[in-house]
């Protein structure tokens, strides 16, 4: 099986856009959007997008929402926590491994909610910060905003933020902010698993 070069693609995105698109950008952390930022910020006008049910208990939800005010002075969108929109989705999924079908279907669930807001409030592109991780599988996100697209009127940003050291940059760049970095991915499970 061929991997997609999803780095490559949003390259060539990149490169045939005309204007400065708006971009709804889901973001699930700062220090993970403090390595994507530098990458689009020349290329759209950009919202921020922090709809992140996964993330447990809601003193964490908000401590992660808080930290974006010392990284950018850019638009955001804070979704009200709703912790229970999470767990329906991953209702006997719990003892998966990190990275598996609850991670799938949580990924799912963000990507779907950040479609549905992108068409509401008309933007031209989404995309989303959650391939910046090496513990994200930029394949699955990419084919889910792909599918997604086919359903919903909006263009997919694709991107594998992670590659050209875009993890160790967001590693650099939240260091020197003293950027809040979360040593769990967000759910009670991936605390456990």
């Amino acid at each position: 099986m061929n991997k997609i070069n999803y780095n490559l693609m949003m390259k060539e995105q990149l490169s045939n856009l005309t204007g400065k698109p708006k971009l709804l950008l889901h973001v699930c952390c700062a220090p993970c959007t403090s390595g994507v930022l530098p990458v689009l910020k020349n290329f759209f006008d950009i919202t921020l997008f922090y709809y992140n049910p996964n993330i447990y208990t809601k003193d964490e939800y908000l401590l992660r929402a808080e930290q974006f005010a010392k990284l950018t002075n850019l638009p955001i969108i804070i979704s009200e926590y709703n912790h229970d929109e999470f767990l329906n989705v991953a209702k006997n999924l719990e003892k998966e491994v990190e990275g598996g079908k609850r991670c799938n279907e949580c990924i799912k669930l963000r990507l779907e909610k950040s479609f549905e807001y992108a068409v509401a409030n008309k933007f031209d592109y989404i995309s989303s910060t959650l391939s910046i991780s090496p513990h994200k599988d930029a394949n699955f996100i990419n084919e889910c905003g792909n599918n997604l697209s086919q359903t919903y009127p909006i263009k997919y940003l694709y991107a594998d933020f992670k590659k050209e050291n875009g993890y160790l940059n967001s590693v650099n760049i939240s260091k020197e902010l003293n950027l809040y970095r979360q040593i769990f991915c967000g759910c009670e499970f991936s605390k456990i698993n």
